[in-house]
């Protein structure tokens, strides 16, 4: 099994170390660097400071626990998203605004590749985990408006990070497409 991750920031950071035995081959996808506000929020250690957040979060794997994953240190286009999703499995997006989440959307469904939704709101109030065929991707109120720097959502990131992580596992290894509300009193199987 082939997972690919797009997007690894704040969401996509926190479900790959929790996907990190999940016994499939990781992809990572994100074209971004890590900057000193992603510290607080991401699952990144300062000698990462400057790196592309793909191999960032590769050589954390390999070194931290021994876990080999690809890294793609570019952004998803229409051009590129056939190669970067051909092979895969599954695919999860982690990304933080509608144009993303459409072309990804778009390029699974034209390959035939399951896609699961990680989303967090702009408040840090609640989070969903969806499958593409029941989730509508909502522009922001304003465009490239951060909803993790800073920490203090760092509670609500962990929970649906792991809400993600273990969607995924139910998926790997029963094929169940569960879609969940995640909120600070819970998480709550909505599918």
């Amino acid at each position: 099994m082939r997972i690919v991750i797009c997007g690894v920031g704040a969401l996509g950071s926190t479900a790959v170390q929790y996907l990190r035995a999940v016994g499939a081959e990781l992809r990572l996808v994100d074209f971004d660097r890590v900057e000193s506000k992603n510290l607080l929020a991401q699952w990144f250690v300062k000698q990462s400071l400057g790196k592309n957040k793909a191999e960032a979060i590769r050589l954390q794997l390999a070194n931290f626990y021994g876990v080999k994953a690809e890294a793609f240190g570019v952004r998803l286009a229409a051009t590129n998203a056939t190669e970067l999703l051909g092979g895969c499995d599954l695919a999860l997006d982690c990304f933080d605004n509608a144009d993303s989440r459409i072309l990804l959307s778009e390029a699974a469904r034209a390959l035939g590749v399951p896609l699961l939704h990680g989303a967090l709101a702009a408040d840090g109030m609640f989070g969903l985990v969806r499958w593409d065929e029941r989730f509508t991707a909502d522009r922001e109120d304003q465009a490239g408006a951060a909803t993790c720097e800073g920490g203090e959502h760092l509670p609500m990131i962990g929970m649906i990070g792991a809400t993600l992580a273990r969607t995924v596992q139910d998926f790997v290894k029963s094929g169940m497409q569960h879609d969940y509300l995640v909120s600070l009193s819970g998480v709550t199987r909505t599918y």
